[in-house]
């Protein structure tokens, strides 16, 4: 009975589908409009009003651990989110990001149970050299997760696109993604390495990882 009862109350999510099929095959996921115009904005706004406040940092390399800030390698400033503090505006991402948690963790067993993200600027003239998103010491990381928050209007030319790179058929490729507002970008974290090319116009982004036990 109860399974019958699970049956019915399961609806199938084809943007969440969309981004299993994606992961399965090919190690990442690209989603245009995973939040709403108004959400882009009011997150945006939300990081732009807790920078003035200077409440970020210099990013650093490694864990909570064991962080060495280090220049020649990346330049961006963060700001870890506490979703347990969340305000109004920070609840609807973290609303969207749990569903998309339950979604997976129901359909693919992926045993996620924890996450954790935080608001990232890119100054003009930063960048991120290529790295893998795990730890000689913390293997947790499932999926990483990159949602750009730039104005409308992004351009190319503005730089900071995030390079994946792919092993096809034995060949090392490059997948090229720009970062357009409201953009999502997730990728497997102990598998793919990638980098954000320099930036010549600041960008915004909130990134993050879906963890396992």
């Amino acid at each position: 009975m109860n399974q019958l009862f699970e049956a019915i109350d399961f609806v199938e999510n084809p943007v969440y589908e969309g981004i299993i099929s994606d992961i399965s095959t090919q190690q990442f996921s690209i989603v245009e409009n995973f939040f709403t115009q108004y959400e882009v904005e009011i997150l945006r706004q939300s990081l732009l009003r807790k920078h003035e406040e200077d409440t970020f940092k210099k990013a650093a390399i490694g864990n909570r651990v064991n962080e060495n800030i280090i220049k020649s390698i990346r330049g961006d400033m963060i700001l870890w989110m506490n979703e347990g503090q969340a305000d109004a505006h920070e609840k609807l991402f973290f609303d969207k990001i749990n569903d998309l948690v339950d979604y997976l963790n129901r359909t693919c067993f992926m045993g996620i149970l924890q996450k954790e993200f935080h608001y990232a600027i890119y100054p003009e003239g930063t960048f991120y050299k290529r790295h893998l998103d795990t730890f000689q010491n913390d293997d947790r990381r499932k999926l990483s997760f990159v949602c750009y928050l730039n104005e409308d209007g992004w351009l190319p030319e503005n730089g900071g696109e995030l390079v994946l790179y792919l092993n096809e058929n034995g060949q090392e490729t490059e997948k090229v993604i720009y970062p357009f507002p409201g953009r999502v970008v997730i990728f497997e974290s102990q598998i793919l390495e990638h980098e954000v090319k320099p930036v010549n116009t600041e960008r915004l982004s909130i990134t993050g990882w879906l963890k396992t036990r």
